[in-house]
């Protein structure tokens, strides 16, 4: 199998709300795996997190308020 040379850039949105050690972990955890997976360099893998607020994300019509 070839390997990409393309760099992996991985976006995650969610709910404000976690603590910063939830966030953290998540980031390893996502970079870890996608290495993993893809054989890509940890160091060239790239971890965007979007935390939405209040009034950012709706569904079913409603207003999902963040994790309190």
């Amino acid at each position: 199998m070839r390997r990409s040379t393309a760099m992996p850039l991985v976006h995650i949105e969610l709910l404000a709300g976690r603590t910063p050690e939830q966030l953290e972990k998540m980031m390893k955890d996502v970079t870890r795996v996608i290495s993993e997976d893809t054989g890509a360099p940890k160091e060239h893998i790239s971890v965007v997190v979007n935390e939405l607020g209040k009034h950012q994300l709706a569904q079913g019509g409603e207003w999902r308020e963040p994790q309190a």
